[in-house]
């Protein structure tokens, strides 16, 4: 409910709870405890309310370089939400992209939507067109496309297509099925390949187009209704 409320993301919520910084009715709250509105909530003795109607918000933007993705930032430095205006509801960043990064970034108040989109077992695809350095073998291809190891861990299966290349230069689309912190980068690094642009472009069936970097809308209807087909939440 806490992420319901727009006050933080599912993710944060919980931490919020394992620190013992959340309260129900004056008692620390544990995960899977559960409230209702007449119950109230306090967040490091700050209570937050639960609307019994929601506004939903759902808003997809160009994140231009430069720009962290994060509520607010202890360094000072540029943050995502600086670019979003006239938005009345409480709204956060649907995931992540690292500040070096561009392109498509979501939007919403809407916890358990936020939650589907970032959960791995949903599988949502996400595709990035990345510009690489100096070039690419195929062995290098073949090894993004069946997975490597970052992290320990092996990638999924993605899917790379070569779109242009020049002497020095690699233009690339590639999909993954996973959100991991900073794949497509680390997945690169892997195979010894330097990205010099790495711009999101689709999140399932959700398109940039022509959205200019630092702008930002809502998702029109058919949108909605297209990615919560995705995750296998058609309302």
């Amino acid at each position: 409910m806490i992420a319901d409320s727009g006050f933080c993301s599912r993710r944060k919520a919980e931490e919020l709870i394992s620190q013992g910084r959340v309260r129900l009715n004056g008692r620390p709250i544990k995960l899977g405890d559960k409230c209702g509105f007449k119950d109230i909530i306090t967040i490091d003795g700050e209570r937050i309310y639960m609307p019994r109607k929601k506004n939903f918000v759902y808003i997809m933007m160009n994140k231009p370089r430069g720009y962290v993705t994060t509520v607010s930032d202890e360094l000072d430095r540029r943050c995502v939400m600086d670019l979003l205006e006239d938005v009345d509801e409480r709204v956060y960043p649907v995931g992540r992209l690292d500040r070096n990064s561009e392109g498509l970034l979501l939007f919403t108040n809407d916890g358990n939507f936020a939650n589907d989109i970032m959960h791995p077992s949903r599988h949502i695809t996400k595709t990035y067109r990345v510009t690489v350095r100096p070039d690419i073998t195929d062995e290098q291809l073949v090894a993004l496309s069946e997975g490597v190891v970052i992290d320990g861990k092996k990638t999924l299966p993605a899917t790379v297509v070569v779109k242009d290349k020049e002497p020095g230069r690699v233009v690339m689309l590639i999909t993954i099925k996973e959100g991991r912190n900073r794949q497509i980068r680390k997945m690169c690094e892997a195979v010894g390949l330097e990205v010099a642009r790495l711009r999101r472009i689709s999140i399932g069936p959700l398109k940039l187009g022509m959205l200019r970097p630092g702008t930002y809308r809502e998702l029109t209807p058919e949108e909605l209704r297209a990615i919560r087909n995705a995750i296998g939440k058609e309302k």
